[in-house]
């Protein structure tokens, strides 16, 4: 199967993943804003717009990059570098402003499923931050010249999805909880923080020292 990793670039993006959707965001903050608020429902039909989301944005990323990379491999690498830039000032931000995490309880009129998915994958389609960082983190786990790039990309986003799954359906089943730790344990949060700085500068750096294959 061309279009798999090789195992070493699949255990890194592995653990990548699992860091990110452990990291709080806009996204997260849906969800656990919705469950808190409409019911757990409410908070997986926002996440399952979320993940709609991130679909959209790793096909984008495979026409575009794929695009690239047959058009000048040299402007893929350049795609590479600044991509590092983009990471190291992820890194950080993370470290220097926090994770974004203010989930509030409230209630109100009841939302429909629908507008609870169509909210998920609004947040993260219209997210600027996510756009650019599809953008940069996929591309960093192909080769300019492997042929098998788009298929590559396309698995790693999936792998993304599957993988954010089993993280992030717990945090909605226990929303309420997972919410007054966070809230109540700088600490906690502070660790969050810096595991998300630590990939980010791994990977900038892996970047920065690695030659084009």
């Amino acid at each position: 199967m061309s279009f798999i990793p090789d195992t070493t670039t699949l255990i890194q993006f592995a653990i990548a993943t699992v860091i990110l959707a452990i990291t709080p965001g806009p996204d997260m903050t849906l969800f656990v804003s919705r469950t808190l608020s409409q019911g757990r429902a409410t908070g997986f039909a926002s996440m399952a717009g979320a993940l709609c989301g991130t679909l959209i944005h790793t096909t984008l990323v495979v026409v575009g990059v794929s695009a690239l990379i047959v058009a000048s491999p040299m402007a893929f690498f350049a795609l590479k570098i600044f991509g590092a830039g983009y990471l190291v000032f992820l890194a950080w931000q993370a470290i220097a402003k926090g994770s974004a995490f203010s989930p509030e309880k409230k209630t109100g009129p009841q939302i429909s499923l629908l507008r609870s998915w169509a909210a998920g994958l609004g947040v993260n389609l219209l997210n600027p931050k996510i756009i650019l960082f599809f953008m940069t983190f996929l591309p960093q786990f192909v080769s300019a010249h492997d042929p098998n790039a788009p298929g590559k990309l396309f698995f790693l986003g999936l792998m993304f999805i599957v993988l954010s799954i089993p993280v992030t359906a717990p945090m909605v089943l226990a929303a309420e909880k997972f919410s007054a730790a966070m809230k109540s344990s700088p600490r906690v949060t502070r660790v969050v923080d810096y595991l998300f700085a630590g990939v980010f500068s791994a990977f900038a750096l892996k970047i920065l020292t690695a030659q084009a294959k």
